[in-house]
């Protein structure tokens, strides 16, 4: 009966992940916490500042379907100064609106649970993306949304562009959430930080050593 309760856990142990093996789950979510924070960080001086995000090819914020197709269209009728100014103030408005979330993602981090720790810990890619956009998505857009708006105001084309993605949407050409251009940017502006601070974690994981932090060297160094 013992050799066959031996081997019958053997499997189970070898199942375990190799960091639950010699960390407590103190340990673990410290060094979630840690790494959340420093990712929070990075992200917001990043994306905060004058070309964060136009600068930046996996954030930056384009014309959603139909309309960038047809603004190909427009360009080749010599209206692509236009669309230029239209996207840098999209993207100018998300730069803008960035700086204002660090409080509220900051107070995420601190707040969060050993279970949403260790979910992000053992989790995929996604893992952190999906964490500050359940706790934080929504408050944080309704914060973004009035910056946008002004920011957004400063450019003749942007009513045309509600006027423009209403109709498209009504035909199904636009999505009805990027119909209105305040709203679209929000969104984007949102995915982007999220995107961002999932890099900047997983630029911890891939490196614990070289961020000079015993608790990260501890928590993902045996990854």
């Amino acid at each position: 009966m013992h050799r066959r309760h031996v081997f019958t856990c053997a499997p189970l142990l070898l199942l375990r992940p190799a960091w639950a093996l010699n960390l407590s789950e103190g340990d673990a979510n410290a060094g979630i916490r840690t790494a959340l924070e420093r990712g929070t960080n990075a992200a917001v001086a990043l994306l905060g500042r004058r070309d964060g995000f136009l600068g930046n090819p996996l954030v930056k914020i384009e014309l959603p379907g139909y309309l960038k197709d047809a603004g190909k269209l427009l360009r080749a009728t010599g209206q692509g100064a236009r669309l230029d100014e239209l996207v840098t103030a999209m993207n100018r408005a998300a730069e803008a609106a960035v700086p204002a979330a660090k409080p509220l993602l900051v107070k995420a981090v601190k707040d969060m649970s050993v279970e949403d720790g260790l979910k992000i810990l053992r989790g995929g890619d996604d893992s952190v993306t999906t964490f500050f956009a359940d706790k934080t998505r929504e408050p944080l857009g309704r914060q973004f949304l009035p910056i946008v708006t002004k920011a957004t105001e400063k450019v003749a084309l942007a009513d045309k562009y509600n006027a423009v993605a209403g109709k498209a949407s009504g035909f199904g050409l636009v999505r009805s959430e990027d119909a209105n251009i305040q709203q679209y940017v929000t969104a984007r502006a949102l995915d982007g930080l999220y995107r961002i601070i999932g890099e900047e974690e997983k630029k911890i994981r891939r490196d614990p050593v070289g961020t000079g932090s015993a608790i990260l060297k501890k928590v993902f160094g045996g990854l």
